[in-house]
């Protein structure tokens, strides 16, 4: 007997791909170039404003002769999926997690480990210098050209019936996790239960008690409602993954040189943009879910330091990994 929800799921992925066809053959009968943009969050959310800013840019820089099409929300599937359409042609450009984007560039796995960076300005001085830009080369070999990281706050706990003020309080909780070999090693470490889910899929299974809490940045638990099922938020600030903007070298390889600048020039623009959003949007956010009755907690970092301090003795065998680590730390 088959099963109707694969029968459903091959429906939805052959609509897909008929609905990019189309805008591909559309590309053919005009002398405008359509990117093909996709990304999984709600069009409030700073990422998606800093998209529409590159886009305007980018058709103004182009003088009308470039266009990006949005399509937010996971339209077009999960950040995983993104990155395969990318791999194929049929997608153009995708925003993701870095930490997705281990799956697919292995080097990227270094920005998933905890308590890697020491403030803000740490972070942004290693991804706008020589080790960012060569990680955001090193995925051309997986068809996925980098082309710049936007600001993903720093990453904290959230939980439905119990606040997390110490590792131990993780014990037994079973916490949503990207899909992240390194998430998932550094919720075991402190003594939870990673459980990937996709993020369309949390809100759902945080109501049905699937998952018992999650990790993200202030926007993304505001943005998402998770609040409305999650009332402790506990700010250890683990990790400071950021969000990366992919072009399929298909299309990057396609453009000629005039192109290509215009591009990363948009994209340069626009990541400057975000990062001004997102500071708004992180202290917005939090306001926000206090003042939906979320109870905000400052634990002490240094016991979640602690517990996950061995993880970075277990990249000694990896040389690129464990360099990159003693790279990042010796940044001013």
């Amino acid at each position: 007997m088959k099963n109707p929800n694969l029968n459903f799921l091959f429906i939805k992925q052959l609509l897909v791909l008929i609905v990019l066809f189309m805008f591909s053959s559309c590309n053919t009968l005009q002398d405008k170039k359509v990117i093909k943009l996709a990304h999984g969050l709600d069009i409030s959310h700073p990422v998606h404003k800093a998209m529409v800013f590159m886009a305007e840019d980018l058709e103004k820089r182009s003088k009308g002769t470039m266009r990006i099409q949005i399509y937010p929300n996971q339209q077009l599937g999960t950040e995983r999926q993104a990155l395969e359409l990318l791999q194929i042609g049929s997608l153009d450009m995708t925003k993701v997690s870095a930490a997705v984007m281990e799956n697919f560039s292995p080097n990227m796995k270094v920005f998933g480990l905890p308590f890697l960076f020491r403030d803000r300005a740490h972070t942004f001085n290693v991804l706008d210098g020589d080790i960012g830009k060569a990680l955001l080369d090193g995925g051309q070999k997986y068809w996925l050209k980098g082309l710049g990281y936007y600001d993903s706050g720093s990453r904290s706990f959230y939980t439905k019936e119990k606040s997390v003020e110490s590792p131990e309080d993780l014990k037994g909780l079973k916490i949503r996790v990207m899909e992240s070999i390194t998430a998932m090693n550094m919720v075991s470490s402190l003594g939870g239960s990673p459980t990937p889910i996709s993020w369309g899929e949390l809100y759902t299974s945080l109501q049905q008690g699937v998952v018992d809490g999650a990790e993200n940045n202030p926007p993304s638990f505001y943005l998402s409602r998770h609040y409305e099922v999650c009332k402790f938020y506990s700010l250890d600030e683990h990790t400071s993954v950021p969000d990366v903007l992919i072009m399929g070298t298909h299309l990057w390889n396609d453009l000629n040189a005039e192109q290509q600048k215009w591009v990363q020039a948009s994209v340069d623009l626009s990541v400057a943009y975000q990062r001004e959003l997102w500071a708004k949007a992180e202290q917005e956010a939090l306001d926000a879910v206090k003042k939906a009755g979320v109870q905000v907690i400052h634990p002490d970092k240094s016991k979640f330091q602690k517990k996950v301090a061995s993880m970075y003795e277990g990249y000694q065998d990896e040389n690129e990994i464990y360099s990159l680590i003693n790279r990042i730390q010796k940044v001013e």
